[in-house]
């Protein structure tokens, strides 16, 4: 599993911190904010889903926060492609907005025996061009996938063959039982191509001037470099027709987005950054809606041994206040969490990971007590202090900066020292991929999520032969477990296998949790319908958007019928 993040900057950037968060619970009602009101621990709640809409819109005008880079994600496999691309072309299996999968494309699975995943297509599927989608396609597309040259590569490394066995049949076979491969296919590695078209394209597949070959509820009709994308409902459809006829993107960063928003330029987005969230919160005319996401920040020690001690880390997870970080750091939009994945990884045993995770709070609190210092200073003592300074590796954005002023009253309040070492933020994103540059770092102020809906995503990270097991961490116990749950089908004794993992993963502070990042939706008033989740990125979030039961906002006239 390689490390997913944003194209354009570091998945955290600075925020504006005039909210205040306490621990804030993982589920009830959409919050909304309006009037200035200020984010507090019973207001920031997260769900996956907008009230239904139910009227109809002729346009919409939809920001993203960088252009895509292509749309042929094999090629570029970029969120703002993603966040297009997911309402024109569709997978075999489909992320809800719960974060759950269910087959799609594919009309159903089963399994005949553990290696064995037989694929039963949908036979009343077209694409955009008029063609049947067809077993061959689905063939071609996956194999296009599985390509040692394309993004999703590595998510077939356990496929010992793929084959079409029917006219609407694809069989998968694999070198041993394989968890997470549908959850795979219900990302990137899940996306049908109409073959002929993608051929006919060549290398310029994905570009400006092209079109999708795809089968999904919208189609792309115009690209202009530099200034605008837009897609419109397909007449021809195969399934439900979406609401509204015509979404057109534009892009926006940082103030720009803000300014959009709050000035009518622009209907809604999906905001990547809490800087963003925090600015428009309360902003009159928007509502923000949070959902669950995968995504983390977390404090990741490296090979150069500032931390090399479990011990040590420990101490620095029990002195860490997590809930200063959140209020000063983010803006209140992060909450103080135990693990270094989302909670929108649970897309499958919701309670048994939600108990965990409150089980491991007391390693990770929220903010530190005085029992909790009395413990970290006592771990310090027995594994005795490093010789030399530990090194916290961050980039000048106010988020990381926040993150490691903390990290450094920590390890002060029990009796260590902590420097800062800032760089530019291009140099910065250097440390996740070069061993040479965490040369110069013991601990690097991290941001991570994962695509899959299974905390098994993520936790691979820290087998004993994984280039992102940093820190040199090694467990028999570990990697034994880790494999059997990425063997387990059955959702239940994966859930109980992934909580052992997470709980050793833990014990060992491989890393040091910080915080989860929800996704965050801001729609003018009057608009809903789409997910609040990280399922944007893999589900036609624009097929569910239209406006409100008796809302029509005055800029934006109805279709007609």
């Amino acid at each position: 599993m390689k490390r997913t993040s944003r194209p354009t900057a570091p998945l955290l950037t600075a925020a504006v911190a005039t909210l205040a968060l306490g621990t804030a619970g993982c589920s009830g009602a959409t919050n909304t904010l309006g009037g200035g009101k200020a984010l507090n621990a019973a207001d920031l709640r997260l769900t996956p889903t907008t009230a239904e809409a139910t009227g109809r819109l002729d346009t919409v005008n939809w920001l993203l926060e960088d252009e895509p880079d292509s749309l042929d994600l094999d090629t570029q496999g970029t969120s703002a492609g993603r966040a297009v691309l997911t309402n024109v072309c569709e997978r075999l299996y489909q992320l809800q907005p719960d974060m759950s999968v269910r087959p799609f494309l594919a009309r159903k699975a089963t399994r005949p025996d553990p290696t064995t995943l037989v694929l039963s297509l949908r036979d009343d599927v077209t694409f955009h061009d008029g063609a049947k989608m067809t077993a061959d396609d689905v063939l071609w597309s996956l194999k296009r996938h599985a390509d040692p040259d394309m993004e999703q590569a590595d998510e077939f490394g356990n496929v010992k063959k793929m084959a079409k066995t029917g006219p609407h049949e694809i069989t998968i076979t694999f070198k041993e039982p394989d968890a997470l491969f549908t959850k795979a296919l219900a990302g990137d590695a899940g996306l049908v191509y109409h073959r002929s078209q993608v051929q006919a394209a060549g290398a310029e597949f994905g570009t400006p001037g092209r079109g999708d070959a795809c089968s999904g509820p919208y189609e792309l009709t115009s690209w202009k470099s530099g200034d605008s994308l837009t897609i419109r409902r397909s007449d021809s459809y195969w399934g439900s027709k979406p609401l509204t006829r015509q979404i057109v993107f534009r892009w926006a960063s940082d103030s720009a987005f803000v300014n959009a928003l709050t000035t009518g330029a622009a209907d809604g987005g999906y905001a990547e950054s809490p800087n963003t969230a925090a600015a428009l919160a309360g902003r009159k005319g928007l509502t923000e809606h949070y959902g669950p996401s995968t995504a983390s920040l977390a404090l990741i020690p490296t090979e150069r041994g500032g931390l090399k001690d479990p011990a040590i880390r420990r101490a620095l997870s029990l002195a860490l206040d997590r809930a200063g970080i959140a209020a000063s750091g983010y803006g209140g939009l992060v909450q103080p969490w135990a693990t270094p994945v989302g909670s929108g990884s649970w897309g499958y045993a919701k309670p048994a990971f939600a108990t965990a995770q409150r089980k491991l709070n007391a390693a990770a609190p929220a903010r530190p007590d005085a029992a909790a210092l009395a413990r970290a200073k006592k771990l310090v003592q027995s594994a005795g202090a490093p010789a030399e300074p530990i090194v916290i590796g961050t980039d000048a954005s106010q988020g990381r900066t926040v993150i490691a002023n903390a990290v450094r009253a920590a390890l002060q309040s029990i009796g260590l020292v902590g420097q800062i070492k800032t760089v530019p933020t291009a140099q910065f994103e250097e440390f996740y991929s070069s061993q040479q540059a965490r040369s110069e770092i013991d601990v690097l102020v991290g941001d991570w999520y994962i695509s899959k809906s299974d905390p098994m995503g993520f936790y691979d990270n820290a087998l004993s032969d994984s280039p992102n097991n940093w820190v040199g961490f090694k467990s028999r116990t570990y990697d034994s477990t880790v494999h059997q749950a990425l063997r387990t089908l059955d959702d239940g004794a994966r859930a109980r296998l992934a909580v052992r993992v997470q709980k050793e993963f833990a014990d060992a502070a491989v890393w040091v949790p910080v915080a989860q990042v929800p996704s965050v939706l801001v729609l003018k008033d009057g608009l809903t319908g789409p997910p609040a989740s990280q399922a944007h990125l893999y589900y036609p979030w624009a097929a569910e958007l239209g406006t409100a039961p008796g809302a029509a906002p005055a800029h934006q006239p109805q279709e007609k019928d």
